[in-house]
């Protein structure tokens, strides 16, 4: 849910929301006390309480008693001379908030006004005050006001009689103060209710959404990226959770690279500073021994310097090495891509590369398998890295006595498939899965035969995997070890249809 409707939500909760409520209670308290109050009083029809004027309510309460009085009247008027009959009449007043006054000619006979009220009987209406329809007067006296029914009778020795009923009702009915106090107490409540509602939802909704990503932020800001965020809205607050919770994701997919990246170059460090240190500790040895006159004779001084000369080409392809890797690294490798016959090109590779490994005693064999008009788009320079690199790796690890080194060109349907296989010590299982990975080195014995940066191979996996090619490796230990990658074929007829479309 969005906020803007959570707002909206909440905006009608705080006024709506109360006044609704309010109004129903409002009803329910009035139509219940309304009900216990026709109950109580023994009204024959429901009263508004709150919506009638002080007469009419008082008027009703005591309609029932004049009603009483008036045929007790026609039966039997000297009955209200008996005291008892008085104080049973009044008793009834009373609990309707009244009193009686019963009067003989001047004489007031019975007075039923408690103790501490205004005392109405010297201002009462005459006999025959008021006419036969009516039910009553209010009598008014400074602040108080009074609601007086008047009954005239003729006693049984034809003295002239009144019966008075007096309604004083100078403040709230107690039902009444009830009802208001009930109502202020339900408001309260209501309100109450909804505001802890509105608290929670608020808290639930935004305020713990907040307080996570704070506490995720002080995490990050001391260093710790090894938590998880957990959301579970939709809303802006819970898409700004979800990002923030992608954004650590990165940042700590960013820092273990970094880490990963600074252990590698600590590792190329130390691999760099070992493979120069030992040609350039030779080349210093050599050159001191011919200062010194050490190589006397022509023949060692020319292995001497030829010695020198195979030292600082291997520095010289260190550095090659490394400023390839920097390339690799920015994934700025410059590739010159272009048609490449593969029988004439890996022909001429294996010419050139058969030289050198001729003088290393180590056989070479070459065996093509494709047709003479195979072509693929490719890099020579590149894939002339790729063949030298994979050779070079495999004369380190040679370890028989005859060393052998085969190159097979396969046709594999839409795709050339290269075999490079050695007779060396092979490599385990264990180490197999990681040769192509940066300064990976199966052979941690850091000597001087086995030595390198560790890049080789990540280099050739580099150049195949731009050529849009393959590479992996399959190894026996003590047989030897074989380097397979495929590039696609050139077809003519299928690039002519891309380049129409």
């Amino acid at each position: 849910m969005k906020i803007r409707t959570r707002l909206a939500i909440a905006f009608i909760l705080i006024t709506v929301g109360p006044l609704c409520l309010f109004y129903l209670a409002f009803m329910v308290l009035t139509n219940y006390q309304i009900a216990e109050f026709s109950r109580v009083y023994g009204l024959t029809e429901q009263l508004d309480i709150l919506a009638s004027n002080p007469v009419q309510v008082f008027n009703r309460l005591t309609r029932s008693n004049q009603k009483e009085i008036q045929n007790t009247l026609k039966e039997n008027a000297d009955v209200f001379l008996d005291p008892e009959y008085q104080e049973e009449v009044n008793e009834k007043l009373n609990s309707k908030y009244a009193y009686l006054i019963v009067r003989r000619g001047e004489e007031i006979l019975y007075n039923g006004l408690a103790i501490g009220g205004e005392d109405l009987s010297g201002t009462l209406p005459e006999f025959g005050s008021p006419d036969e329809a009516m039910e009553g007067s209010i009598y008014l006296d400074g602040d108080t006001q009074h609601l007086i029914k008047q009954e005239d009778f003729y006693f049984g020795d034809g003295a002239e009689g009144s019966v008075f009923i007096v309604s004083g009702f100078t403040g709230y009915l107690p039902e009444m103060k009830s009802l208001m106090r009930e109502i202020i107490f339900s408001g309260v409540m209501i309100l109450v209710i909804v505001a802890v509602i509105l608290v929670i939802w608020v808290y639930q909704s935004i305020l713990k959404p907040l307080s996570q990503l704070q506490k995720a932020t002080n995490e990050i800001k001391n260093g710790n990226l090894d938590f998880t965020m957990e959301f579970d809205s939709d809303d802006e607050i819970g898409k700004l959770c979800q990002d923030f919770e992608e954004m650590r994701v990165r940042l700590k997919e960013s820092t273990e690279q970094k880490m990963q990246y600074d252990e590698e170059s600590k590792a190329l460090l130390l691999n760099i500073s070992h493979d120069l240190k030992t040609p350039v500790t030779a080349i210093k040895g050599y050159a001191e021994g011919i200062l010194d006159g050490v190589a006397s004779s022509p023949e060692r001084l020319d292995k001497y310097i030829r010695t020198i000369y195979n030292k600082a080409n291997d520095v010289d392809h260190l550095v090659d090495e490394l400023t390839f890797y920097s390339k690799i690294d920015s994934n700025k490798i410059p590739y010159t891509f272009s048609k490449i016959n593969v029988a004439n090109y890996f022909r001429d590779c294996v010419e050139e590369v058969g030289l050198e490994l001729d003088t290393n005693n180590i056989e070479l064999g070459y065996f093509n398998y494709v047709d003479e008009d195979v072509v693929v788009i490719a890099d020579a320079e590149q894939m002339k890295r790729v063949i030298s690199n994979i050779i070079s790796n495999s004369v380190k690890y040679l370890d028989k006595k005859k060393g052998l080194i085969n190159i097979r060109i396969k046709d594999v349907g839409d795709f050339i498939e290269v075999e490079i296989e050695d007779n060396g010590r092979g490599i385990s299982p264990h180490d197999l899965p990681n040769i192509f990975d940066r300064f990976y080195r199966a052979d941690e014995s850091r000597n001087t035969s086995k030595g390198g940066s560790g890049i080789g191979l990540s280099i050739v996996r580099k150049i195949i995997e731009d050529h849009g090619g393959k590479i992996w490796a399959t190894s026996k230990e003590g047989i030897g070890t074989e380097i397979h990658f495929v590039l696609r074929k050139y077809q003519e007829a299928s690039h002519e249809e891309n380049t129409a479309d």
